[in-house]
């Protein structure tokens, strides 16, 4: 498999020159903590679908700081994603974390204090898994029926969308709130007519398990989830230079899992979380991985999250107002798409999610 720390002569020595410019000398030790709000099958320590699992996977930020004694890396796989992230971030457990939007709005609500640094894993899918007998052939059969979702996540204000494009709400699915982990157990008992999830239903189908009747694939793109990397403002403002250069090997990781002559290899790091390469190669069938994969802060990021921000106080899922303009911090980004030689390979999209102009 290629491995990111196979670099051009041409990318190492602009790597070198910027850690010239960023390496400190520490004054103390530090333990840099990452927090994922995902786990792999069977709890295993990998992440996937994102460039920061790529960054984990590849041992990339180990190795930028090698030759920094006194810089540990740590990382944390959390079963109850976004909202376990988001009591790890209240109990100063984590420093940075791949978070999803819905989420990370409601710890901004609740007071958490970060800024985000980089996308990380956008336009991500969702399936709606049925039981084969179940007579669901289309969304607008939910009514009534009981459906699993994980609610509290980036898959709740999505499924929302989803239902009011076809003219249903929240009210007219029997939702219960279960880990993609138990909704599958419970398509495979029967127990649930359905369940909204991730990709990782496909392999359910190819089961005989359940029938896939809806995805996200070809529909508005703003019915798809994103997610983040956002850093504490407390590590931020003690730590500015380590967050630079853990920026840049997201964005390395992110350069690297947009080339499509690494798209199997894509799919290969990330079936080390247990969810088989299959699974990946029919989520992504017909996307470009730079569209997934970029790291870039744009205009249909923010607005995106601005969305969610007004559906989630709609839905009194937050306690306080959220400000999101100001919660975006784009120059680490910018900042490492300069030094790593990457203006223009990724696209920078509208509010509405169409090509506007190339990256910086």
């Amino acid at each position: 498999m290629k491995s990111i720390l196979r670099l051009s002569v041409a990318a190492a020595t602009s790597l070198l020159v910027g850690v010239a410019t960023l390496t400190p000398a520490f004054a103390e030790d530090i333990t840099v903590r990452f927090g994922f709000a995902q786990v792999g099958v069977g709890n295993r320590q990998f992440g996937s679908g994102n460039s920061a699992a790529i960054a984990h996977a590849q041992g990339l930020v180990e190795a930028e700081f090698k030759d920094d004694p006194g810089v540990k890396i740590d990382w944390s796989f959390f079963k109850g994603a976004g909202p376990a992230v988001n009591e790890a971030l209240a109990n100063d457990q984590i420093d940075f974390a791949l978070h999803g939007d819905l989420p990370a709005i409601v710890g901004r609500s609740n007071g958490l204090k970060t800024k985000i640094v980089a996308a990380n894993g956008l336009r991500a899918n969702i399936y709606l898994a049925v039981l084969p007998n179940s007579g669901i052939e289309r969304i607008e059969d939910l009514k009534g029926r009981k459906i699993a979702q994980f609610r509290g996540t980036n898959l709740q204000l999505a499924t929302d969308k989803v239902l009011a494009a076809h003219g249903l709400t929240e009210r007219d699915v029997r939702f219960i709130s279960m880990d993609f982990a138990t909704a599958t157990a419970a398509l495979a008992s029967g127990d649930i007519d359905g369940a909204f999830g991730q990709a990782d239903y496909l392999g359910l189908e190819k089961q005989g398990v359940a029938r896939v009747i809806y995805s996200t694939k070809g529909d508005d793109p703003a019915f798809t989830r994103h997610s983040h990397v956002h850093v504490t403002e407390k590590f931020e403002q003690a730590h500015p230079e380590v967050v630079a250069r853990v920026v840049k090997v997201l964005v390395k990781a992110a350069a690297w899992a947009s080339d499509e002559s690494n798209r199997d290899a894509v799919f290969e790091t990330w079936a080390k979380s247990g969810i088989p390469a299959e699974t990946f190669r029919a989520d992504y069938e017909g996307q470009a991985l730079k569209l997934r994969n970029t790291p870039l802060i744009d205009d249909f990021l923010i607005s995106a999250y601005r969305d969610q921000a007004e559906r989630a106080k709609q839905y009194r899922l937050l306690r306080g107002e959220v400000s999101i303009d100001d919660w975006f911090e784009p120059k680490y980004v910018d900042r490492a798409i300069k030094e790593l030689g990457l203006e223009g390979y990724w696209k920078r999209y509208d509010a509405h999610g169409v090509a506007e102009v190339a990256g910086r």
